[in-house]
């Protein structure tokens, strides 16, 4: 069965390659009425789009999209949403040149030994710009949540081996975030990472980093145990992005060093509500969201496509073969995918309300 699909309420397919003629996605199960426009949807692309700093992809992309149906008047119709992005600033030269030859670190190998045949161009169907559609549905889904009252927030903690040492507060990273191209909530350590990533970038190399995700206002109840858990989903949404390698909730893999005592999130009654005095947990017990802020941190590998030389094949060929990386990349994807994995964040979080509000059985 083709994976190409997620969430069961609100379900977002996407569609298109890299080189291809547009990128695009159908999300269904949208509640009607919900007031959403163009601008709003590309506010989000243009958080995405490339070209926009020296740690980004010099790919010049408008990354315009246009509403092909389930949009009405500004406000949505109940009725399937259709968005596309045309394909402007394509250049598959290099790609032609090494068709046969599988690129380190990339899904190349893979997508033909499973499909025996694959798009070159760009990567096709597994390269980055198959997120864009992830950030478009991440808008229509982050106008369910606002409705609601929840509002998703992300920042870098992490990039090219410098990481954010002091604590940020959730106005440091409203105010910070999208004014430095890292997206660091701290403006010192961002200069910090932005001196290590074009560092690594000109001695021909590429860096990785973490992201924080931080949602705000999440209901109680949120979660179908014990294969649906919220965060279970929220995983997998999050691991579904191809530069991510690692997914934590709450306290994540420190939770290993530390003691129940100091893991265990006390309770304690705030105007009548139970409230945690500790957030450990991420907001999410027994796969359930439990009314605290649900928090994620987000591992991205380096930019697989680099300037130095790499070990290869050719499979025309059939002999062992160097390649050297060319065309249009980003030497940190961090801050890109940061606005990627708050998509997914978004589109897990609203296909969840909607379950909880009982749009599906």
């Amino acid at each position: 069965m083709a994976g190409n699909s997620i969430g069961k309420a609100f379900r977002v397919t996407t569609w298109g390659e890299s080189h291809g003629r547009a990128i695009g996605v159908v999300i269904d199960g949208c509640p009607s009425n919900l007031e959403i426009s163009e601008e709003d949807i590309q506010a989000e692309l243009d958080r995405r789009s490339p070209g926009k700093s020296p740690i980004s992809t010099q790919r010049k992309e408008d990354d315009r999209v246009e509403i092909l149906s389930g949009i009405f008047e500004g406000k949505t119709s109940g009725t399937p949403i259709s968005l596309i992005v045309y394909n402007r600033d394509v250049d598959s030269g290099w790609y032609e040149k090494i068709k046969d030859i599988p690129r380190p670190g990339q899904a190349d190998l893979t997508y033909l030994l499973k499909y025996g045949i694959r798009d070159y161009r760009g990567g096709g169907r597994a390269s980055g710009r198959e997120t864009l559609a992830r950030v478009a549905a991440g808008a229509v889904a982050k106008s369910i949540l606002k409705s609601e009252g929840v509002e998703v927030l992300g920042h870098v903690v992490e990039a090219a081996g410098v990481s954010l040492e002091r604590d940020v507060s959730i106005d440091d990273i409203r105010e910070n975030t999208e004014k430095n191209p890292i997206r660091c909530a701290d403006p010192e350590t961002a200069g910090k990472m932005m001196d290590s990533i074009l560092k690594i970038r000109d001695e021909g190399d590429s860096s990785g980093g973490k992201f924080e995700l931080i949602a705000l206002g999440v209901p109680r109840g949120l979660g179908e145990p014990v294969f649906d858990k919220l965060d279970a989903d929220i995983a997998k949404a999050l691991m579904s992005i191809g530069a991510v390698k690692a997914v934590e909730i709450g306290a994540g893999v420190s939770s290993s060093l530390m003691r129940g005592s100091e893991m265990n999130d006390g309770f304690f009654f705030e105007g009548g509500n139970v409230a945690a005095e500790t957030n450990n947990s991420g907001g999410i017990l027994g796969g359930i969201s439990s009314g605290m802020p649900v928090k994620a941190t987000v591992t991205v590998k380096p930019t697989p496509t680099i300037g130095k030389k790499q070990k290869s094949v050719d499979l025309v060929g059939g002999e062992n073969v160097v390649v050297e990386g060319r065309g249009r990349h980003d030497p940190n994807i961090t801050p890109r995918a940061l606005v990627v994995g708050e998509a997914m964040l978004s589109i897990s979080l609203a296909d969840h309300l909607l379950r909880y509000r009982g749009y599906v059985e």
